[in-house]
């Protein structure tokens, strides 16, 4: 399962969480979504982990830790869920 992260820094790239991530054990995957229109990231991100223990590490050293001048938000991603014009929202990539 991927975790997610809210409250990035627009200046955040998805190398700068896999050099943060890191530091709890592998890092497969990181993606930060940007703007259809702009091009600007969206503010959030997504990492999946090598093991549901890094997973958790990270987790709990990152949430609420501050970072880039944010303070960030990082908690296991959810499922993505229909909107009511069925399509999909964007908590999960």
């Amino acid at each position: 399962m991927a975790i997610y992260v809210g409250n990035l820094s627009y200046d955040a790239t998805a190398d700068d969480l896999i050099a943060v991530f890191a530091e709890y054990g592998e890092v497969k995957r990181a993606q930060i979504p940007t703007d259809r229109e702009t091009g600007r990231s969206r503010g959030f991100g997504f990492v999946d982990m090598g093991t549901d223990s890094e997973e958790s590490a990270a987790i709990e050293a990152l949430d609420g830790a501050e970072w880039m001048n944010r303070q960030l938000r990082v908690n296991k991603a959810k499922p993505r869920e229909p909107r009511n014009n069925g399509s999909f929202s964007s908590n999960r990539y």
